[in-house]
């Protein structure tokens, strides 16, 4: 069910959408070559005495070759960015900070076509440019979970900011599509300018501010990663600057949510077993065998333990009322098969919540608009395609050799978010929060 919101009026100009993939593989953008042209010698000569720092060192890895000019003129690029600046409370930030009057005065005058004027607007625009990237990317106050360290957010440097923006063949596009930042946190700031213009109601804009910093711990389109999320159900994946595809996923139900995590898949698991959580063992499995099923027809054995080199338990040496009775926990798993709730294969990341993605032949879950039905794991509507994508070959084999463990060609990040705002045709509104954790 989706709630519709209004709200508060809002004093601020039109947005834009924006951010770079920080932490991507980045080649060197190709050095300039010395310029023929008379006048291309003097504008580098002026942006290399105009720049310093981090900035400097980015023009000079690129021959003091200007980002926001082309043929001697300001490009659309720099009044994206304006735009951006003026829009700065979208992102819970003060266009203050950015001096735009200043800036605006810089543009101005480059318009004259001094070489000077125009290395002082240049290099103002990357300056402006990189601090709102920095400041985008800070953390707000959603949390995160991150079972690999290396993916907690570092602080963007005015370097990296510059070289991930002079990456894309189409800088236009990456400014007008934010290409620093998520497609959800795009979607999301276009929301709260609308909800800003309608009057939207204290608590309802709180509850999109969250939303918001949950989106703002997402990486842009240029980091091959793939996200989750557990209040919709569905799941995406992104490289090279665009979504690669997207599935529908049965996520966690309120009582074992899906967590919000973040790791890196290393492995995928071919005709994986199914370990059974040992509730379900207590409260599922013994109450079927003390009715008279055989865990041969359940297509299932017991093991001594959860070691690596577990033995296979005989029927006489389990004492099912104990088990059903919760006095002793077994190890049963599932055998590999079609029919094996882990489908033909799951994808694994470390991380101590026992969260993967996987494969599932409960297909009748995955057609319902409320797909909160799992332990806690991501049951996947496309499990071939995604590993098509992740493998970069078929995942289908002949082989039912039992837990095939192929490693990724390279690791991928996984994000675990939870976004309930959506946009409807009235304005805001907001999924139910099935987690609780809006409030």
């Amino acid at each position: 069910m989706i709630t519709c919101l209004r709200g508060a009026r809002h004093r601020c100009a039109p947005l834009f959408l924006a951010f770079l993939a920080l932490g991507a593989p980045l080649a060197p953008p190709a050095l300039a070559a010395p310029a023929a042209q008379g006048a291309a010698i003097p504008l580098a000569g002026a942006i290399r005495a105009e720049a310093g720092g981090d900035v400097k060192r980015f023009y000079a890895a690129r021959n003091f070759k200007p980002l926001w000019l082309r043929s001697g003129k300001l490009g659309p690029e720099a009044v994206t960015l304006l735009g951006y600046l003026s829009t700065a409370s979208r992102d819970d930030l003060k266009s203050a900070s950015y001096d735009l009057e200043k800036l605006e005065a810089l543009i101005a005058r480059a318009r004259g076509g001094a070489p000077q004027d125009l290395a002082r607007a240049e290099v103002a625009l990357s300056a402006a440019f990189a601090r709102y990237v920095r400041d985008m990317r800070s953390p707000g106050g959603a949390k995160m979970d991150y079972a690999d360290k290396s993916l907690r957010p570092k602080k963007a440097d005015p370097e990296t900011v510059l070289r991930a923006a002079a990456f894309p063949k189409d800088f236009g596009a990456y400014m007008k599509n934010m290409g620093w930042m998520s497609e959800h946190y795009v979607r999301l700031r276009t929301l709260m300018g609308r909800a800003q213009a309608q009057g939207t109601s204290k608590d309802a804009m709180a509850r999109l501010r969250l939303n918001l910093d949950r989106a703002r711990l997402l990486p842009g389109p240029y980091v091959h990663h793939i996200v989750v999320d557990a209040s919709s159900g569905q799941l995406w994946y992104y490289d090279a600057g665009k979504r690669a595809g997207s599935m529908k996923v049965v996520v966690g139900a309120p009582e074992t949510q899906t967590p919000m995590l973040a790791g890196k898949l290393q492995w995928a698991i071919l005709n994986p077993y199914w370990n059974v959580p040992d509730y379900l063992a207590q409260k599922s499995i013994a109450p079927k065998v003390l009715a008279g099923r055989s865990l041969a027809s359940l297509r299932m054995e017991a093991l001594s333990d959860w070691g690596p080199n577990p033995r296979k338990l005989d029927a006489s040496e389990i004492d099912w009322p104990a088990v059903a009775a919760g006095d002793e926990v077994l190890r049963l798993r599932e055998l590999p098969g079609g029919a094996n709730s882990m489908g033909r294969v799951k994808f694994l990341f470390p991380n101590d919540e026992g969260i993967y993605l996987h494969d599932t032949p409960e297909r009748a879950l995955l057609k319902k608009p409320d797909r909160h039905f799992s332990n806690g794991c991501i049951r996947l509507e496309n499990a071939a395609a995604l590993g098509q994508w992740l493998l970069h070959r078929s995942i289908v084999t002949k082989s039912k050799t039992p837990e095939q463990a192929v490693a990724l060609p390279v690791e991928v990040p996984v994000y675990l978010t939870y976004i309930t705002a959506v946009a409807t045709d009235r304005g805001l509104a907001f999924r139910d929060d099935v987690y609780g954790r809006d409030s």
